[in-house]
């Protein structure tokens, strides 16, 4: 298969999930071997950073990659999209350091690629065919990946929290899977930790138009799919499983978050770099 980048310029503003600042994102066509690369615009110098595993620097609520002194946080959701969408080149230009959030899913990026268009470009992929078994342990959660023909994500959740328990998805990313069951799944959050959040600067783009809220009685929104969260948990792993490259393989993961997911992505990348 060849590389592909999007049709057509791509512009869309929103507030950021943990700045809370308002953003202007712009996605651009990219030449072949250009790979995900995140562009400064409110910078003179206009940094980039190249969104590949061993670039990611933190995990704490999100995914930060960071290159030269310049940083993106909260990046796993576009990175989705362009994984289920098999996007090989793209520039993406903020005027902040994060994404906006949309509506805390993958959805609306999605859409907006998929309404733009894809081209194939005149230059063979370089896909990461797993194929042998790759596994990150951290007492009771651990993330690995299987050799498969294809892409297929499983999550367990575990939370001891009564509307939430265990929660469980095994997907096959093809077709319109992606889209009507991992991509609307919005970030959930628990009421009690948000004041924390917010007094450690994270979580101040967050309302209940983008995060799906639960306290020890109710949600506080309408939930999309009973088991929203794992839902959610997926579509994680698929972006954070694409700083290592377009990867086909088996992810299967329990209790994993944003630090052993990356942690996987760094191992694959190093890997198959070389290949």
């Amino acid at each position: 298969m060849n590389q592909t980048t999007i049709k057509n310029e791509i512009s869309y503003s929103g507030v950021g999930l943990h700045s809370g600042r308002e953003v202007h994102m712009r996605m651009l066509p990219a030449d072949v071997n250009t790979g995900v690369v995140l562009v400064r615009t409110d910078m003179e110098s206009r940094p980039r950073v190249r969104a590949v595993a061993p670039n990611v620097t933190a995990t704490v609520r999100a995914t930060t990659v960071e290159e030269n002194g310049i940083k993106f946080y909260t990046i796993e959701h576009v990175m989705s999209a362009l994984e289920a969408l098999s996007i090989d080149n793209i520039i993406i230009e903020l005027d902040s350091e994060e994404p906006p959030v949309a509506d805390g899913s993958a959805l609306v990026f999605l859409d907006l690629i998929e309404r733009c268009g894809i081209v194939e470009q005149d230059a063979p992929r370089h896909e990461i065919v797993v194929d042998r078994v790759f596994r990150i342990d951290d007492s009771e959660r651990f993330i690995m990946i299987v050799p498969y023909d294809g892409l297929r994500v499983s999550f367990t959740s575990l939370n001891p929290h009564p509307l939430v328990g265990i929660q469980y998805i095994d997907a096959v990313i093809e077709g319109e899977t992606y889209r009507k069951e991992i991509a609307p799944a919005r970030t959930i959050a628990y009421e009690a930790e948000v004041a924390a959040l917010r007094e450690a600067g994270l979580g101040l783009g967050g309302t209940l138009d983008n995060v799906i809220v639960y306290n020890d009685e109710r949600w506080l929104n309408e939930l999309r799919f009973d088991d929203e969260l794992v839902r959610h948990k997926a579509l994680d792993v698929l972006g954070d499983m694409r700083l290592a490259g377009i990867v086909r393989g088996h992810i299967i993961a329990v209790k994993s978050g944003h630090e052993l997911n990356t942690k996987l992505a760094k191992k694959i990348y190093s890997a198959y770099a070389k290949m």
